[in-house]
This record gives C-alpha cells, sequence and structure tokens, in this order.
C-alpha cells in the first residue's frame, strides 16, 4: 500500500506544490510530539489507559443505535474565525486549546502550523478562483463577439454568392476608427503595459509642459512598436458594434502583411492620422482565414480554462484528504478527538465550500460541446480530457531485443574489423577509412567501435534520460514545451527509437564490411550508406500515420521554425531545439559530407577528395558552423521584437561572440600565423566566459549571492547539492574543449577523426548535462508565478465609441 504522502506528491500540480498544505512539516511537528510523549515515562500509563479508554468511547458512538456519533461536548480546541479586513483577504482561523497536552508548545506550534495552512489554502483558492472566473467571463464575451461575426460573415458570403459569381474569399469590410488594440501580454510584460497606460492617462496634465511635444511623439512610436509586435491589432465595426481584433504574428504571412499594413498606412496617412472621416475611412478585411484562426485561439482558451479548473478541483480534493490524514494522525498520537472539532471548520472553509469553480466547468463544457463539438460530447471530451496513452510493455520488450541484436551485430563487427586489419594504415584500407568513415563514422576507441549516427543518437538517448530525470522530479516538460499529452515521447519510446536505429546503422556496417571481405568492389558497396541516409530521411518524412508521426511530423515543424527563425514567433520548444542545433555542428558538417559525396557522384569514381578541394564546398562548411548561431541570434531578436525585454538583446550578443570566435578560427586554419593564434584564444576566451556566465546564472539560474544555498538558488529539485557543484565544474571543463584546436594535442595510435568525434561528443554530453538545470529552472520560474496552464490571448475585444 502506497503512503499518502507519496500518493500526495504524486498528483498534486507541481507548478503550485508551494500554495498545497505543506503536509510533510505538519508530520514534523507531530513526529516532535510523538517523541516528548515517549520521553515522558512518568505518565506513560496514564495516558495509554486514557488512550484504550477514549478509543473505546468513540467506537462506541460511532456504532450508536441509530448509526449516528453523538456530540462531545467536551471540546479539546476551539477555531475562532476572524472575519477578514477586506474583500480581497479571506477569513482567517485561530485555534485555541481548551485542554492541556503533554507538552502545550509543541501542541501550539502545531496548530498554529495547522491554522496557517489552512489560511494559505483558502487565500490561493479564492485568488485562483477568482482569476478563472474573470477568464471564464472574458471568453463568454468573446463567443457572443465571435457567434456575431460569423453571423455577419456568413450574411456577406450569402449576399455576395447571390450578386455574383465570384472565386474571391468572401470578407467583411468594416470601417476602421482611431483606436489603438493593443492585444494581450505575457505576464512578465503586463508592469511595462501598467507603465504606459499610466503615461496615457497623464498625458492631459503634462501638455502644458515645454516638452510635452517630446512625449507625445516617444508615446506615439511606443504605440506603433506594440501595434506592430500584436500584429495589426485594429477596430472595426460589425452590426453596430466595435470591435478590436489581435491576431499574433506567429507566421511568415502574417508577419509580412502586418508589415505591409503598416507601411502603407503610414506612406498613405503621413500627413494626418484621423480615420474616421464622413468622406470613409480605411476598410478592415477580415475573411475566412481570419475567423478560422481567431476561433482556433478561442478554442484554445477553452481548453486551458477548463484544465485548469481541473486543476483546482485537484487542488481542493487533495488538500482535503491532507487535512483529514494528518488530523487522524494527531488523534492517534496525542489520544484526544481533535479531528471532528477542527474537520467541521475545514469543511466549512471557502476551499470546500465554494462550488463556483464546478458551476463555471459545467458552464464550459456546454459552451464547447455547443459551439466546438457539434453537440457531440464525446468528441468534446477528447479536446477537454485528453486520455494519455498507456505505456505499453511491448515497448520494453523490443528495447531489450533491439538492444541485445546492437551487441551481437556489434561484436561481430569489431572482430571482423580486426581480423581482416581494417585500421591498420594500409593502402587496400585507406579508401574504406576516407570514404565510408564520414558515412559510418567508424571509429576505434578502447576497441570499440561506432556508427557515423552516434553523435545524433547519443544525444537523443541523453534526452530520454533528460525525460527520465525530468518525471522523476516532477519537473513539467510537457507543459514547458507545450506537448500534447496524448502523443508526446515518453522516455521508453526515445531509448526504443535509439535502440532500433542504431542496430539498424551496425547492422549495414556489418553487411557493407562483409561484402567488402567477401570480394566485391568498393564501387558496388559504396551506394549501401548513401542508401541508410535516405532510408532514414524516408522514414522522418513518411506520410503513414506509424512510427510517431505526430512526434517527426512536430519535429519537422521544429526544424522549419528555426531555418526561418526571424519570421516564426519564438517559443520554448523551438529555442531549445536550436540551442541543441549549436552542439551538434560536427554532424551537420559530416552530413553536409555526405551530401555533396553522393550528389556530385564521386562515389562512383572514388574520388573522396574532391568536396574537401571544391572551393564552394568549403565555403558551404564554414557556413553550416555559422548557422546554428545565426538562428539561434534571430530567435533572440525575434523574442525581443515580440515581448520588448532587452535580456533577449544581451543573450543574442552571447551568439554573436560565438559566431566571431568560430569564425577567428576558421581564419586560423587558412593561416596559421601568430597574428590569428591569438585573436582566437582572445575571442574563445571572451566568448566562453560569456557563455558560462549565461549558463549558470541565466539558464541555471544559479550563483545567486543572497541565496540560502550558497552559490546556488533558494529552490532546488535535487536533495543533494553536491550534484549542481559537479554539474558546474564539468561544464567549465567541457565548455574549454575548443583549446584542443589550438594545442593540437594528439594521442598515440590515434587518428586525429577519432580525437574529433571524442570532442565533439563531449560537447553532446555537455549540452544533456545543461539541459536538465535549463528547464529545472523554466520550471522554478512558473511554480513561482503559480503558471500551470497557459495563457492563450484572446482575439476580439469589444471598445466603447467614446474611448
Amino acid at each position: 500500500m502506497v503512503k499518502f504522502s507519496k500518493q500526495f506528491e504524486g498528483q498534486l500540480v507541481p507548478e503550485w506544490k508551494e500554495a498545497f498544505v505543506d503536509y510533510w512539516q505538519l508530520k514534523k511537528d507531530l513526529k516532535k510530539i510523538h517523541l516528548l510523549n515517549v520521553n515522558n515515562n512518568n505518565s506513560s500509563t496514564k495516558q495509554q489507559n486514557s488512550f484504550l479508554s477514549n478509543t473505546l468511547l468513540t467506537s462506541l458512538k460511532k456504532f450508536s443505535l441509530f448509526g449516528l456519533q453523538r456530540r462531545d461536548h467536551h471540546e479539546v480546541i476551539h477555531v475562532h474565525k476572524k472575519l477578514a479586513s477586506s474583500a480581497s483577504k479571506g477569513d482567517v482561523y485561530e485555534t485555541e486549546l481548551l485542554e492541556q497536552f503533554a507538552d502545550t508548545d509543541a501542541a501550539k506550534e502545531f496548530f498554529n502550523c495547522l491554522d496557517l495552512q489552512l489560511n494559505k489554502v483558502n487565500q490561493f483558492y479564492k485568488n485562483k478562483e477568482r482569476e478563472f472566473l474573470e477568464r471564464g467571463e472574458s471568453l463568454k464575451k468573446q463567443m457572443e463577439i465571435l457567434i456575431d461575426v460569423k453571423t455577419a460573415f456568413n450574411q456577406q458570403r450569402d449576399k455576395g454568392a447571390s450578386s455574383q459569381d465570384s472565386k474571391d474569399d468572401p470578407s467583411i469590410s468594416c470601417t476602421l476608427s482611431c483606436e489603438e488594440s493593443i492585444g494581450d501580454r505575457t505576464e512578465e510584460e503586463q508592469p511595462q503595459d501598467n507603465s504606459t497606460d499610466e503615461m496615457e492617462k497623464n498625458e492631459v496634465a503634462y501638455s502644458e509642459s515645454p516638452r510635452s511635444d517630446e512625449m507625445r511623439k516617444s508615446m506615439a512610436i511606443k504605440r506603433e512598436d506594440s501595434k506592430l509586435r500584436t500584429m495589426s491589432g485594429r477596430v472595426f465595426s460589425c452590426q453596430g458594434r466595435n470591435f478590436g481584433i489581435n491576431i499574433p504574428l506567429t507566421t511568415p504571412s502574417r508577419t509580412f502583411s502586418a508589415i505591409g499594413y503598416l507601411v502603407w498606412e503610414d506612406f498613405v496617412n503621413q500627413s494626418s492620422k484621423k480615420c474616421n472621416s464622413a468622406e470613409g475611412g480605411s476598410k478592415l478585411r477580415i475573411n475566412k482565414a481570419k475567423l478560422h484562426r481567431a476561433e482556433k485561439m478561442i478554442k484554445g482558451a477553452f481548453v486551458e480554462l477548463y484544465k485548469g479548473l481541473g486543476y483546482l478541483k485537484t487542488y481542493r480534493h487533495l488538500n482535503m484528504l491532507a487535512f483529514i490524514k494528518i488530523l487522524k494522525k494527531f488523534d492517534k498520537v496525542t489520544g484526544k478527538q481533535v479531528l471532528p472539532v477542527y474537520l467541521k471548520v475545514v469543511e466549512s472553509s471557502y476551499f470546500n465550500s465554494s462550488d463556483k469553480v464546478i458551476n463555471l466547468g459545467d458552464e464550459v463544457e456546454e459552451l464547447f460541446i455547443k459551439h466546438f463539438a457539434e453537440e457531440d460530447r464525446r468528441k468534446a471530451m477528447k479536446y477537454l480530457k485528453p486520455h494519455q496513452r498507456k505505456e505499453s510493455h511491448s515497448v520494453t520488450f523490443f528495447i531489450g531485443l533491439f538492444t541485445g541484436c546492437f551487441i551481437a551485430l556489434f561484436t561481430g563487427y569489431v572482430i571482423m574489423a580486426h581480423i581482416t586489419g581494417l585500421y591498420r594504415r594500409q593502402q587496400k584500407t585507406s579508401i574504406y577509412m576516407e570514404t565510408s568513415y564520414p558515412v559510418l563514422r567508424q571509429v576505434v576507441f578502447s576497441d570499440t567501435k561506432t556508427s557515423m549516427f552516434s553523435l545524433l543518437f547519443l544525444h537523443f538517448f541523453l534526452y530520454g534520460c533528460n525525460i527520465f530525470a525530468w518525471r522523476k522530479t516532477r519537473i513539467n516538460y510537457s507543459f514547458i514545451f507545450e506537448l500534447t499529452q496524448t502523443k508526446e515521447l515518453k522516455y521508453r519510446d526515445v531509448f526504443l527509437i535509439c535502440a532500433a536505429s542504431m542496430t539498424a546503422v551496425v547492422g549495414v556496417m556489418f553487411v557493407h564490411l562483409f561484402l567488402l571481405v567477401k570480394g566485391y568492389s568498393y564501387t558496388q558497396v559504396q551506394a549501401i550508406p548513401g542508401l541508410l541516409l535516405s532510408a532514414f530521411l524516408l522514414f522522418l518524412i513518411c506520410p503513414f500515420n506509424v512510427f510517431y508521426q505526430s512526434s517527426r511530423y512536430r519535429f519537422l515543424r521544429v526544424i522549419r521554425n528555426i531555418i526561418l527563425s526571424p519570421l516564426y514567433k519564438v517559443v520554448m520548444l523551438d529555442f531549445f531545439m536550436a540551442d541543441q542545433l549549436c552542439s551538434q555542428v560536427p554532424m551537420l558538417r559530416n552530413l553536409e559530407y555526405v551530401a555533396c559525396y553522393y550528389i556530385t557522384g564521386s562515389y562512383k569514381t572514388q574520388d573522396y577528395g574532391y568536396c574537401m578541394r571544391a572551393k564552394h564546398y568549403r565555403d558551404l562548411a564554414y557556413a553550416v558552423s555559422f548557422l546554428p548561431y545565426y538562428w539561434r541570434a534571430m530567435q533572440c531578436a525575434r523574442r525581443w521584437f515580440d515581448e520588448g525585454q532587452k535580456s533577449h538583446l544581451v543573450n543574442l550578443g552571447k551568439y554573436v561572440s560565438a559566431m566571431l570566435a568560430a569564425g577567428t578560427k576558421v581564419a586560423y586554419e587558412k593561416e596559421r600565423s601568430a597574428g590569428w593564434l591569438c585573436l582566437v584564444v582572445v575571442m574563445s576566451s571572451v566568448a566562453t566566459m560569456y557563455q558560462l556566465y549565461w549558463d549558470f546564472v541565466k539558464d541555471w539560474g544559479l550563483l545567486q549571492m543572497n541565496s540560502k544555498n550558497p552559490w546556488l538558488r533558494n529552490e532546488l529539485m535535487l536533495r543533494r547539492k553536491i550534484i549542481y557543484y559537479i554539474s558546474m565544474g564539468l561544464n567549465l571543463v567541457l565548455r574549454l574543449a575548443w583549446l584542443q584546436t589550438v594545442l593540437h594535442s594528439t594521442f598515440e595510435h590515434v587518428d586525429y577523426r577519432v580525437t574529433g568525434l571524442f570532442l565533439a561528443a563531449l560537447e553532446v554530453i555537455r549540452r544533456g548535462l545543461w539541459n536538465f538545470f535549463r528547464l529545472e529552472n523554466e520550471h522554478l520560474n512558473n511554480a513561482g508565478h503559480f503558471r500551470a496552464v497557459k495563457t492563450v490571448p484572446l482575439p476580439f475585444h469589444e471598445v466603447d465609441e467614446q474611448d
């Protein structure tokens, strides 16, 4: 049987952990009382007798003639309820002891902590309830506006169909007014918005000052900046009502359309900003695409609201169980009857007696079923209450199966390579090493061999280990990455993909070498590695719903967003994946060589040095080294554009410094002079210090001087602090791997390509270590603001004519 403390910790909402009952602290206080009772030898027998008599009396009271429990007039405690001084604060409860305990001070400490927990739970529940109720009211208004706009759209479409046979997309043409529509921001930007609103309210008061013109200009610039960031937010009239619409700039088409719209508006209205002229103003066209996007945003907001309401119900249920369990333990330890008295107070408290959340949940279900599920409740519940995919034992079985096959094939390959003398410096094996090595990436290290995809699948394997560690430490990575719980990859799925892929790669290596041993020419077998790579690419883009289709397509969408990073809105998963690519530059360069080797037909002529001699290839290889840092820098620029936080510009500087360091290394490889060597050392040192600071302070949230944990942060997910210190040390050492490119240290009987792969593998390991602490810090930031559900921006807002 699972202990309640384990069950309680496993079911609570991770981001709200601090708001739940501190069950573990209450257990510690009870343990103190229990130890004091045990040490009190003089009154031990009396306490046992009284405990037995009390238990007999309570059992008789429970099983009375009519099955009802008689009221105990002899109360041990009395709970006072103090009315709140304001409506925002909840009622406060204080417990008074009416009887003497074995240790009155310890009992007072326990009930003070219990009262504190009850007051905390009530206050948090009330705040979250108010927040969800306000969000629910906003969504109801959004639905009303959406229904009105859809009705007008359908009427316009019917009129267009009856008047003329046009293939154009029907739309609603609405007159623009002067008001600006500033869309919803993230919670981090709200203080900035409030300050801007206060400045706008005080604009009249400052109109007579000499600096009034400058203030008007600065506020106009701020309006234009916010207007561009929140997409084309404008006010339009529809059916006699004024509405504002905000569609986030999440795609390139929306970005270009918003920029073009604003440029055209500034060009046309550069002399005057007034829109509501008597002759008619500009027209805003709300086509089917915009209407569908607005409907999708509202639908997502309903799903997130329903999820939040479910979390609040869980919060109520678990806290109620925690109070019951701890009061039962108190009665058992002290022999007093406290549970009936205090439980009445808990049951009548706000968090347990309020039914607003339940009513709102029912309303959300009805609205969602009616407007988004075509009156089909089962279809609606697939969105509102998606069933998590159950972990199958077959996945574990196939992991073991493919792992065994991998070990067997790998052992056979090692034995065959050793017998044939593959890695000895002989003329007949040089061709194999130069052609197949970049493709299959054969390496000798401690008498073991791996394949070309070793870096990729090592990274993927570490990601599976990250998922396992995140789940064990209750880090909500699914919420942070905005993954669908029904389709996300579990750590067993990741390990299965790694085992199956490595088995396929080693199997191809074994067949490739076996054919060479049997006497087949290199020309006949060199197409095999290319076919392997083609098979992996085809598998990645396979359109059939097999082999984790949703995850494969999600990966492709993320890669697309990274490549076009300035144009797509950047979310956590996008820049997290871009950081992974920064650690996979050697793999990208190897893939580039493979593409050149097969596209140019060099594999037919065995001219393995053609791609290395071609100038265009060398230039492209240098560009590939810069691309991941460039993409990441563009993501930082886009985030600054969307959010307006200067910290993103500082982060952009980190990747610019990495690009400069990489550029000096490329120049040093061309011209090995003392001047370039000094520049490489200086630029790489600056970039390394920059990256270390950002890793420790910004990404990991460590090195806080005023923390209760020396050189760490106040809140830690891991219990052993030594792990953090070791991780910082490893990160420091692995960040200095670039010294190898300067020192050019070699190892006896070890090929230079082995050394390069070893250093690349160390960088992948460093990134896997970085991943855990990066998400830990992100989780703690969400928990610090109690963010457990995503805040979806709403498309519409109504504007008064007097505004």
